[in-house]
């Protein structure tokens, strides 16, 4: 085993058990947000409101000591409450720049349905270019740059429905689901006194964790995975239930994500079980089917199981 992957192991471990003193449970979720952070990802959290969506995150930036900002999206946010404005400083008779909160390391958009079509694309170049454009003028964002985003699926009323080039923008789609009894009871005693989050400190240092980043892409990936990979995409497309497949944005963000999960599960190399744990966070929000199927009970997330235990996997010899 490589000083590369006892890193990675360090790492997940230091981050994981942090984080845990704020959020309980949820470690599979925290596993997949350490992986978009380090395969340059970002994540749409889609779950009901008061389950800790928005203290995750502030968990996440914190432990890995990076800036955090919040945008607590509504119908009547303007495109620059996101990216900022060029403002007239009459004391220096000059104009200057004010940066928005999305010139920040880990971004939270809360509710990010409720903005307009025009408020939500101003994220898009953000996400997909980690730079913005602000009267012409074109800014690069800071390193790294994470979106968590998060909407609730039962309250619609109200709501503008991202856009599908918008939901390829992300690379996950997570939900947090309820506690468990014994978690539960575990929240009322961890903050019956007062909010552990308050006296999180940092367990990775910036530049370790950009370090990390860069010795994700080195994990090996062979040419018989990498096939593998590229047969769950492509069954996507041609699946007689499916409107419109995964993407090769898709492709790359599976092969990259694959990358990450596999350092941090202590290897420096991919196998297929590492694909698969990813598909129904990865690829679910990327396929489209029809109303016709959706009547007859069947779901994306279904399709995409039945594409993995259908899709032959490769053994080594």
């Amino acid at each position: 085993m490589t000083d590369a992957v006892l890193n990675f192991a360090q790492f997940s471990q230091a981050v994981q058990e942090n984080i845990a003193h704020v959020v309980i449970g949820k470690h599979d979720v925290v596993e997949l947000l350490l992986v978009a952070l380090l395969a340059d990802g970002h994540v749409l959290l889609e779950d009901v409101p008061g389950i800790g969506k928005t203290t995750l995150a502030k968990a996440l930036a914190r432990s890995v000591d990076c800036s955090f900002a919040r945008i607590q999206f509504t119908p009547d946010l303007l495109p620059s409450d996101v990216t900022g404005i060029n403002y007239f400083n009459q004391k220096a008779q000059e104009f200057q720049f004010r940066p928005g909160p999305i010139f920040s390391q880990v971004l939270l958009a809360d509710e990010i349905n409720r903005a307009t079509p025009r408020t939500q694309a101003a994220l898009l170049e953000a996400m997909q270019e980690r730079q913005a454009t602000i009267d012409g003028q074109t800014m690069p964002l800071p390193h790294p740059f994470l979106v968590l985003a998060t909407q609730n699926p039962i309250e619609l009323e109200g709501t503008f429905p991202l856009p599908e080039a918008q939901l390829d923008r992300f690379m996950l789609q997570l939900q947090l689901g309820y506690p468990t009894f014994e978690e539960e009871e575990a929240i009322l005693d961890r903050y019956e006194r007062s909010d552990p989050l308050i006296d999180l400190k940092p367990v990775v240092t910036l530049d370790d964790l950009l370090a990390l980043r860069q010795e994700v892409t080195r994990v090996h990936v062979s040419a018989a995975v990498r096939r593998y990979l590229l047969q769950l995409v492509r069954t996507t497309r041609e699946h007689s239930l499916v409107v419109l497949g995964v993407s090769p944005r898709g492709t790359l963000a599976l092969f990259r994500a694959s990358q990450a999960l596999a350092a941090l599960r202590g290897r420096d190399f991919v196998i297929p079980s590492d694909i698969q744990a990813l598909c129904p966070a990865l690829l679910t929000h990327r396929i489209h089917i029809s109303p016709q199927t959706r009547l007859r009970g069947r779901t994306p997330q279904q399709i995409v199981t039945d594409i993995t235990e259908q899709v032959p996997v490769p053994v080594n010899e």
